[in-house]
């Protein structure tokens, strides 16, 4: 199932993406359905006619993982992980499909990085990696945009990968997915910039889901980015990214003058 958070006359809303008479549709759902699972209301609108917003506020974090494929190590310097590479954004980071990635006056080298996205399904601790699918409700494609240079000048990550929109999200949450072999291909104003699949993981997701829980109590909502393959780089105002992964769909968002 694709589940979409939509715009409503007051309140996000929720639905499944599907298809109506070779229309794409969304059978809107009672509440969120991480909390109140999926019963539908009966209402179906067009997808065409709705703005579609980030499929998840995560209530409590985003954990990210670091230098993830072996390629990407190699281009940002330094030897792989020893064990996964682990660090946050604030939920505050953010936004949705469409929406602006807003370039800050701090910053002269601001970067896309595509990945996969793991959306967490129930409170859980100590997961063992054999159980990961069991705590997981779905996935979807974030862009952990990340301001280089001030990642190199502080010396860790916080301010780097925190800026408000630094985390588009989109532009749905795939429940039906197999992560071990997605495809994941990013495109600057059309051309490929990444291409590459999730088999090439260091640390694959049930290994992530493991590793973050054994550590920190993750929460429904809670997001976890796995990694971008190689082929990071720099975007300016006016850029459009965007990231394809397979069985998911495309997240696209342009940047935009902080003033």
């Amino acid at each position: 199932m694709r589940v979409a958070r939509f715009a409503g006359p007051d309140d996000p809303r929720f639905g499944l993406v599907g298809e109506e008479d070779g229309t794409p549709t969304i059978a809107v759902l009672k509440g969120d359905p991480l909390y109140a699972g999926f019963e539908l209301t009966g209402e179906k609108v067009a997808l065409a006619d709705v703005r579609l917003l980030a499929p998840v506020i995560p209530r409590s974090k985003v954990v990210c993982i670091g230098k993830n494929y072996a390629g990407h190590a190699a281009e940002m310097g330094g030897p792989l992980p020893s064990e996964p590479l682990v660090f946050l954004k604030p939920n505050t980071s953010v936004i949705g499909p469409g929406e602006p990635v807003v370039y800050p006056r701090q910053t002269q080298n601001l970067h896309f990085e595509g990945e996969l996205a793991v959306v967490i399904g129930r409170i859980c601790r100590d997961v063992p990696a054999a159980d990961a699918a069991k705590v997981i409700f779905g996935y979807t494609i974030a862009n952990d945009v990340t301001a280089r240079d001030l990642q190199a000048a502080d010396g860790q990550w916080a301010r780097a990968k925190g800026f408000d929109t630094f985390c588009p999200l989109g532009p749905w949450i795939e429940t039906n997915l197999e992560p071990g072999d997605l495809r994941i291909r990013t495109t600057l104003n059309g051309e490929v910039k990444q291409d590459g699949t999730t088999a090439d993981l260091v640390f694959d997701v049930p290994t992530l889901v493991a590793h973050v829980s054994s550590f920190m109590t993750l929460l429904p909502g809670d997001v976890l980015l796995t990694g971008t393959p190689e082929g990071v780089g720099p975007m300016q105002v006016g850029d459009s990214v965007g990231i394809t992964i397979s069985g998911i769909g495309t997240l696209v968002n342009q940047v935009v003058s902080h003033d």
